[in-house]
């Protein structure tokens, strides 16, 4: 039986900036005025099939997408766990981890999760953060609130003995009270980007006493984004004069969080492979910045890449519109070329990275494939 520690205190103290930004940002979920979603998108094709429009420029209007649920496929049926091992997480913490028979893979995308699946450790999942929503794991019992907030005392409820987590959901007292209670936790890397989405994987099944299931599935995924990017290589204009000029927003209308993502962020590697044009290089636009007129000017957007929550809680295109009046003299302002798909996918940088890339290339260069 754990220990529960004396009390669970909600103060949050993240591990370094970056961290506490995505933590702020995690933390608002709590939905406010909403506007009405326009339809959901979710029969997307291959990009290799779907025909490129005459002037991609031109396209005008609103392009809410979803792939669904994941239905996580095992790399492998049967794997078999080296346990105890010793990893060094992250953080540069040494964990020892005796035992993984009971499992909570928490972050705010829900990529820890399906990696746990496809690993072929599925089963031993004892509870599921609100992002985790594939239909294996959709009855496992929650243990986040009020958006990406963590609840202690599900989780000792839960008795876990390995919880993996990175540094997107808080209070940060919920883990150290974790880890004093006798739990092995092991934090992977918070950074999300292509470039290391098989490193992620890695961290994953290394603590979960899995290296080989982990080389396994780093392979198939890395093999999916790469044919989905020679696919967008081919089909997309190679003139940076062609290319659509592309931001990413991220937006918490209710709670008046407006950042536009640049270089560094993850954003900027999602909008290169997906053949846009990432304007944050153009703009000197490092990081995540708060979004302000001048920015959007400088920018001069042709499209929009956004969370379909974000852009609902600025109350659509028309609030983001009233909010940030340059928005309208911008030409994704004139066309209302926003592009969304859901929270849990559009950053989640894991196993299904490929379909994202797909997504947003189909919808940036082909987007009559979509209605």
């Amino acid at each position: 039986m754990l220990r529960r520690p004396p009390s669970l205190s909600r103060t949050w103290t993240p591990v370094a900036l970056p961290a506490l930004l995505v933590a702020i940002l995690a933390g608002c979920a709590t939905p406010g005025p909403q506007a009405e979603a326009s339809g959901t998108i979710t029969d997307i094709p291959a990009l290799a099939e779907a025909t490129p429009a005459d002037d991609a420029k031109a396209y005008e209007g609103e392009l809410q997408l979803d792939l669904g649920d994941a239905i996580p496929e095992p790399v492998t049926e049967d794997p078999v766990q080296d346990l105890p091992t010793t990893v060094t997480d992250a953080q540069g913490t040494k964990v020892e981890v005796d035992a993984a028979r009971r499992v909570l893979a928490l972050d705010q995308y829900g990529t820890l999760s399906q990696t746990v699946y496809e690993l072929g450790l599925g089963d031993l999942l004892v509870g599921r953060d609100v992002s985790t929503t594939f239909e294996q794991a959709v009855d496992l019992p929650l243990v986040t609130q009020n958006g990406h907030e963590l609840n202690g005392e599900a989780i000792l409820d839960l008795e876990p003995d390995l919880i993996l987590t990175d540094t997107s959901l808080g209070p940060w007292d919920v883990i150290e009270q974790m880890r004093d209670s006798g739990v092995a936790v092991v934090v992977v890397e918070s950074g999300r980007s292509l470039d290391n989405v098989s490193e992620l994987i890695g961290q994953v099944a290394g603590a979960l006493g899995v290296p080989d299931a982990g080389d396994a599935l780093a392979k198939r995924t890395q093999a999916a984004i790469d044919d989905v990017e020679a696919q967008v290589e081919a089909t997309t204009p190679a003139a940076v004069q062609e290319q659509l000029r592309t931001v990413f927003l991220y937006v918490r209308g209710q709670s008046g969080v407006y950042y536009m993502f640049g270089e560094g962020s993850g954003a900027d590697a999602l909008i290169d492979a997906a053949g846009g044009y990432d304007v944050a290089r153009e703009i000197g636009w490092d990081g995540m910045k708060p979004l302000n007129d001048e920015g959007l000017l400088a920018a001069q957007p042709d499209a929009i890449l956004m969370m379909s929550k974000g852009l609902d809680s600025a109350g659509g295109v028309d609030g983001l519109l009233d909010r940030y009046p340059a928005l309208a003299q911008t030409p994704a302002g004139q066309h209302r070329r926003f592009i969304t798909l859901p929270d849990s996918q559009i950053l989640s940088f894991g196993p299904r990275s490929a379909d994202v890339i797909n997504a947003l290339a189909v919808a940036l260069y082909a987007p009559e494939a979509l209605s």
